[in-house]
């Protein structure tokens, strides 16, 4: 059979299942650091939930653990540390103020 008139075929690749991120042994918990740390970006969000390949109930149960870890301060809101860092500081004003009349 020429390749030209041969029926288009997938490649037949073999993929290789990823580990659930969570184990069957693991609580979905805010006091679970370890657990509630993966699951969060560098800049402190959540990611997403075809991000940490989880299940709809799983990514709800890792949002509401997260989420209360926030508000108990177990977990910062934010974590810019480039906001907090101060370049050499530029005076605003030469001198004092004189008002013109």
């Amino acid at each position: 059979m020429d390749k030209s008139k041969q029926p288009f075929r997938k490649s037949k690749r073999s993929f290789r299942r990823r580990l659930p991120p969570i184990g069957s042994g693991d609580q979905i918990n805010y006091r679970n650091m370890s657990l509630i740390s993966r699951f969060i970006s560098e800049q402190g969000k959540i990611l997403s939930r075809r991000v940490n390949r989880l299940t709809l109930k799983q990514q709800r149960l890792i949002t509401i653990a997260i989420k209360q870890a926030r508000i108990l301060s177990l977990l910062p809101f934010l974590n810019n540390e480039k906001q907090f860092e101060r370049v050499e500081s530029i005076p605003r004003t030469t001198g004092p103020r004189t008002r013109n009349k």
